[in-house]
């Protein structure tokens, strides 16, 4: 083998690749980036069993063959060059290792043969369509906050993607949730999604994918089987296996009698939380809001660092209602909204309250409230 191509264009593909490679492997060859050139271009690809990335470059090949290299070695190698340089690569074969030449500088690498490099992208994907970046990247933003990290509930490790049908409309849903708090977004179904099945994204991929949407314009293909899920960006395809379990019946945690309603400036509100919670432990986090006509009283209690209260006013006309909440949580959600305003909707101090932009909202998030 051997090719010559830009050192932006070698930086940029690996960029992509080498993060699915794990620092530490007990199978060698999981440590190593897939080179293989062919044609005009050079393809890149690192997997780490779960998650597969590929990605081909234009490049001037002289010589066609493949090999495999340390991931991280490499990125870095590429990453210290300097800008506009030609990066040529010689070796493969028989050869056990690899030249990597730019300008002055050489590097020799230790290979390990392409044969042993594994594939996870056989198969079929029966389900496919398209949709856009900018839509991809707001199902993901506006719920992977709430993916649970509690592994033995290893169906909550993701987030739940699927097709229903609202109101007459056919629509896609991603719904993530820790068993505290819930984010739940859904955009018009594109063409094609009708019909797939429910899947679960795994934290990983979801990670991997928002990086790869650099062009909100961008058109992404989606392909899906019941075990594997691929996603295609440009010159950019990963592909993942899927959460095999059953994402809970999600419908049930999300209340739709509560009668409670508040309205509050969604900056002023944030910073309220912020500035009370200061003074709250690092366990605890408890902030209770304390509602009556047109007033919120925000107080935080730390036994070790005093008390902190703020009073703000807002668009409230229910019974008095004394609730609290995870500041983080309650910080986190407000973040994702989009609106000036926050709706929250109360029962009582013990069941889950609803957050959301305004009445209708596509994006909707559940929060449990803790004693204080």
């Amino acid at each position: 083998m051997k090719v010559t191509l830009e050192r932006t264009a070698l930086l940029r593909s690996l960029g992509h690749v080498h993060r699915v490679v794990e620092r530490r492997n007990t199978i060698p060859i999981l440590s190593n980036v897939l080179i293989e050139a062919q044609g005009a271009s050079l393809l890149l690809k690192a997997t780490d069993l779960d998650l597969e990335v590929v990605e081909s470059s234009p490049a001037d090949v002289t010589m066609g063959g493949a090999t495999t290299v340390p991931a991280h070695t490499l990125y870095d190698i590429v990453r210290k060059l300097p800008d506009g340089a030609q990066v040529s690569l010689e070796g493969g074969g028989e050869a056990t290792q690899l030249i990597v030449r730019s300008g002055r500088s050489r590097f020799t690498l230790q290979t390990l043969p392409p044969s042993d490099f594994p594939d996870l992208a056989a198969g079929e994907f029966p389900h496919r369509f398209e949709l856009k970046a900018a839509d991809l990247r707001r199902l993901i933003e506006k719920t992977q906050f709430a993916i649970s990290t509690e592994e033995t509930r290893y169906y909550l490790n993701g987030i739940y993607l699927h097709t229903l049908e609202v109101d007459g409309d056919i629509r896609i849903r991603a719904v993530a949730t820790d068993g505290h708090r819930l984010a739940r977004v859904e955009l018009p179904a594109p063409e094609g999604s009708a019909g797939m099945p429910g899947v679960i994204l795994p934290r990983k991929a979801v990670g991997e994918i928002q990086k790869l949407m650099e062009d909100a314009e961008a058109i992404v293909s989606v392909e899906l089987s019941a075990a594997k899920v691929r996603f295609t960006v440009g010159p950019v395809v990963l592909t993942s296996k899927l959460i095999d379990g059953t994402f809970p019946d999600y419908a049930r945690v999300i209340p739709s009698g509560n009668d409670k309603s508040l309205v509050v400036e969604r900056i002023d509100f944030t910073a309220a939380v912020d500035r009370v919670s200061t003074i709250s432990s690092e366990r605890g986090r408890a902030v209770k809001l304390s509602l009556a006509d047109g007033r919120l009283v925000l107080t935080v209690t730390n036994p070790d660092s005093g008390t902190a209260t703020e009073e703000i006013e807002v668009d409230y006309d229910a019974a008095p209602l004394d609730i609290g909440f995870n500041s983080r949580y309650l910080l986190d959600i407000a973040a994702q909204l989009d609106g000036d305003t926050a709706l929250l909707k109360f029962a009582d101090p013990g069941s889950p309250t609803l957050v959301q932009d305004r009445e209708g909202a596509s994006a909707l998030y559940v929060l449990m409230p803790m004693r204080v």
